[in-house]
């Protein structure tokens, strides 16, 4: 059983950057790719990027590259999600999810456990 718990949302302006981080608890988070999504009102819950349990490949969607950054801690048991260069679109709800021994997927049904969400809201 995993728990995770996100935070470092909040309301920013067009350009600006933020660091959401997803805090898990248990003792096996290195055996972990975690994923983070969005989901922004209205819309289908989609992936934004992934970190596979070692940390040594990530994964970005199309609509985050070059402006987002996923990267772990293991000895804290965190992954971080940092957004730079933020854009009104981006504003949603972002969930960090994770996926024991997972190849980094975009999909949410290969994740087995799921924050609650934290919200991030860009102004323009």
């Amino acid at each position: 059983q995993v728990q995770l718990v996100e935070s470092g949302g909040g309301l920013v302006q067009a350009g600006d950057s933020l660091r959401l981080s997803c805090a898990a608890s248990g003792s096996t988070f290195n055996s972990y790719t975690m994923g983070w999504f969005r989901q922004a009102p209205g819309k289908e819950r989609q992936f934004v990027a992934a970190i596979d349990w070692s940390g040594s490949s990530t994964y970005n969607s199309n609509s985050v590259k070059g402006r987002f950054t996923v990267s772990r801690d293991n000895a804290r048991n965190t992954v971080y999600l940092q957004m730079n260069s933020l854009k009104p679109e981006d504003t949603a709800v972002y969930y960090c999810a994770a996926d024991r021994w997972g190849p980094g997927s975009s999909v949410q049904r290969d994740y087995e456990y799921w924050g609650q969400g934290t919200q991030v809201t860009v102004s323009s």
